[in-house]
């Protein structure tokens, strides 16, 4: 009964998950983010008639399993410590960190890194998309998460720069330090 229960919750959450994309993605209903890896007017490939690609984006979430150490944050968001305790100095969303970051598409293919360029980043947490101000703030100096955003929390259904709309992102993060601590 149990395993049964465990089975439907799932499913329901799969549904919601894949509704609110769906309604994002065709009626254009969540706004722009502001991000910290905006690029310049690079366009962003256009998925936007491509349902295999948008099922593709549910199915990278709906692989991340709690017994994997996947953890569920509101919106959506999934994520899991990699490396650290979570003991230590947090930082809040007013806060300005320096991390180091990389971004990939559920495909593997990287479009944003701080370990590419070879230099840490430093951004004010509040300006970056809404999964990393979900996240971040669950990290201690030191630590290394991994997250699994879906686009309702990254950059929505039009996306920006290299990043399609629609897509979810993968990011690894590394939180080195928080401005004036």
């Amino acid at each position: 009964m149990i395993g049964k229960t465990m089975q439907i919750g799932t499913v329901r959450l799969m549904r919601k998950l894949c509704a609110s994309t769906c309604a994002a993605v065709l009626l254009g209903g969540f706004a722009s983010q502001t991000a910290a890896q905006d690029t310049p007017a690079e366009a962003a490939p256009s998925t936007a008639q491509d349902a295999a690609w948008h099922n593709q984006q549910q199915i990278a979430l709906a692989q991340r399993t709690y017994k994997d150490g996947w953890r569920w944050m509101e919106g959506g968001l999934l994520w899991r410590r990699i490396k650290g305790n979570g003991s230590g100095a947090r930082p809040t969303v007013a806060d300005t960190v320096t991390l180091h970051y990389a971004g990939t598409f559920v495909d593997g293919t990287g479009f944003d890194s701080s370990y590419g360029r070879g230099e840490p980043a430093t951004f004010p947490l509040g300006r970056l998309i809404k999964a990393w101000q979900l996240a971040v703030p669950q990290m201690a100096v030191g630590d290394t998460i991994e997250i699994a955003a879906p686009a309702s929390i990254a950059y929505g259904p039009v996306g920006k720069g290299p990043i399609p709309g629609g897509a979810t992102l993968l990011f690894t993060i590394e939180l080195l330090g928080i401005e004036g601590r």
